[in-house]
Parts: structure tokens; C-alpha cells; sequence
């Protein structure tokens, strides 16, 4: 991949991470996107998730999935096999963003309360 390349796909992980620090949610840039041993993907998310960014010219792809997902709140992307039968992985998912952003709280409110109840559990077991 060329300077140029590395330089533009650098550009949109730095705005996907400002998206998320905009919405409050915290995420951080993998040095080298992800070439380090032991850190995968572009992003991370509340040190738990981690994200590949991509971004292309809008193409007919981009309108087809927007088209597909229309006034949906999720839209799931099936691979099928030959003939339509063997459905080979589960499907991708593909939210719009402001239903990404309340998953995303959620889920951290979700895990606070989880890592209070077994901090408070752990503490009542010392005694």
C-alpha cells in the first residue's frame, strides 16, 4: 500500500474516532492500523471492541445496502450458497449509526454494573 493510500485510510480512522469521542464513547487509533502483533483492526472501542474502518467513493453498493436498509433499524446481510440453500456464515449487520451509538452505551452501562455487582460480591466475600 502506498504513502498516499496509508495516509487517506489514516485520515478516515482519525474521523470514525472523533465520531465516536463525539458521541462519547471511547475509542482510540491502533498504531500501524492493526500491523502490530497483538492488536487487530483499525480501532478500538471501550477497550473491548475492536473495528476495521473502510472507506470508498459512494458507489452503487453504498445506495443498494442504504436502499436495503431503508427506514429499518437493522438490516442483516445473508451469504447463501449455490442454489440458494446452504447458508454458509451468519449474517453481517448493518445498523444505522445512532442505533450503533445507544448499543454502544448500553452495552458499557451493562458492563459498569456487571463489574460493580462483582466488585461488591468480591468484597462481601473478604469479610
Amino acid at each position: 500500500m502506498g504513502k498516499s493510500s496509508k495516509d487517506k485510510g489514516g485520515h478516515y480512522e482519525r474521523r470514525v474516532v472523533a465520531d465516536h469521542h463525539e458521541a462519547k464513547i471511547t475509542c482510540h487509533k491502533i498504531p500501524l492500523s492493526g500491523a502490530m502483533e497483538g492488536y487487530k483492526g483499525d480501532i478500538r472501542i471501550w477497550d473491548h471492541w475492536q473495528g476495521e474502518v473502510k472507506a470508498r467513493k459512494a458507489a452503487n453498493g453504498f445506495k443498494v445496502v442504504r436502499d436495503w436498509l431503508g427506514d429499518n433499524d437493522v438490516l442483516f446481510l445473508q451469504e447463501i450458497g449455490q442454489a440458494g440453500i446452504q447458508i454458509k456464515h451468519k449474517p453481517i449487520v448493518v445498523l444505522p449509526w445512532d442505533h450503533y451509538v445507544t448499543l454502544m452505551h448500553l452495552w458499557n452501562k451493562a458492563d459498569q454494573e456487571a463489574k460493580a455487582t462483582v466488585a461488591a460480591h468480591m468484597e462481601t466475600m473478604d469479610r
